[in-house]
């Protein structure tokens, strides 16, 4: 990662946290003055390679995580029933509504080079029937990871070449994808000029810009970054197909919760025929779960697994998804939710 951009290349941010929690791994050293604080992790790897939060106000992390925490949920289990997860996405059905989340270039992380992290996530979902999100990769590795088989969703950076992108939404297509889309939030770097990573320029994403990409293909076109209402009906006004609501691990400061402003887009999309994903520390089912009865119709698990796919691989990645997808069917049966298209808001609860 050049100097220029400090942000981490998996999620656009800087420091590093236990996935398994969302707290902060960072430990001040007291031999050094505050300017000077190493992090610390137990991941391996290089350092800015793994999804992080600083745990100061600006961090939109931390606010999604009090959100979340503080949703709370009543019990209706006179009649409840064993739920069905099988969920259709984009006219697809899949055993459940859980999807691997679109994180990039983790087969640069680990020491151990005849591990590929991406290629054992793909085979996780294949082998769960889960459709599979792909980020930042080069048309070779991204081919190599498709490869394993399974079901994909290609997410693009808004590169300022849009050759680039057209290029890269060709080959998605050619490779059979479900759908192509592009992370209209990774524009600004920390500098507040267009984002660089690794070393590739980005630029800004206009309406047309967006109306063009999804005229381009045949695939349906996603919008992956929308957290108002305002982007979500200019990203139907541009022909995209699904929209996944998110702040990219808290690219931008103090963001809003995705979950929060879920409802008003929700509405905002009512009878346009558009999908609506959600993610954001989305650590285990039972956060699922609130996304779900929030109105979001599948939801991407990032950071949820990626201790577990980076530390031991794929098996390891499907017990956290199987134990996931067992939280979120309990939640389902404690609340009376039979399957996954009879989620119910009211019976969300707020401290």
């Amino acid at each position: 990662m050049n100097k220029d951009n400090q942000n981490d290349v998996v999620t656009g941010a800087s420091q590093t946290i236990d996935v398994n929690s969302g707290s902060s791994l960072m430990e001040p050293d007291k031999n050094k003055s505050k300017e000077t604080v190493q992090v610390k992790s137990e991941w391996p790897g290089p350092k800015g390679m793994i999804p992080v939060t600083s745990g100061k106000a600006d961090d939109a992390n931390v606010h999604n995580r009090v959100f979340l925490d503080n949703i709370l949920v009543e019990m209706r289990v006179i009649d409840a029933v064993e739920p069905d997860l099988t969920t259709t996405i984009l006219g697809r059905k899949y055993s459940s509504p859980l999807m691997p989340a679109a994180v990039s270039h983790l087969n640069k992380v680990l020491s151990d080079k005849t591990r590929k992290p991406m290629q054992e996530k793909a085979i996780a979902a294949r082998n769960m029937d889960l459709l599979n999100w792909i980020g930042m990769e080069t048309n070779e590795e991204y081919g190599e990871i498709v490869a394993q088989g399974g079901d994909t969703i290609r997410i693009i950076k808004p590169f300022a070449d849009h050759n680039k992108i057209l290029d890269e939404i060709k080959f998605a297509e050619e490779k059979g994808a479900v759908a192509v889309g592009i992370d209209i939030d990774h524009i600004a770097g920390k500098n507040g000029k267009y984002d660089v990573v690794d070393g590739i320029p980005l630029g800004p994403i206009t309406m047309e810009d967006l109306k063009h990409y999804a005229e381009s293909t045949n695939l349906p076109f996603i919008a992956k970054g929308v957290l108002s209402v305002s982007d979500a009906l200019k990203a139907r006004q541009a022909g995209c197909k699904a929209i996944v609501v998110s702040h990219h691990h808290g690219r931008v400061p103090f963001g809003i919760p995705p979950l929060s402003i879920l409802p008003e887009i929700k509405k905002a999309l009512a009878g346009s025929g558009m999908e609506i994903y959600a993610d954001g520390s989305l650590m285990g089912g039972y956060d699922a779960y609130k996304a779900l009865a929030l109105g979001a119709d599948a939801v991407l698990i990032g950071r949820g697994i990626l201790s577990e796919l980076l530390k031991s691989g794929t098996r390891a990645t499907e017990d956290k998804l199987k134990k996931m997808n067992e939280e979120l069917a309990e939640m389902m049966m404690y609340t009376g939710v039979k399957d996954t298209n009879s989620f119910d808001a009211s019976v969300l609860h707020y401290e």
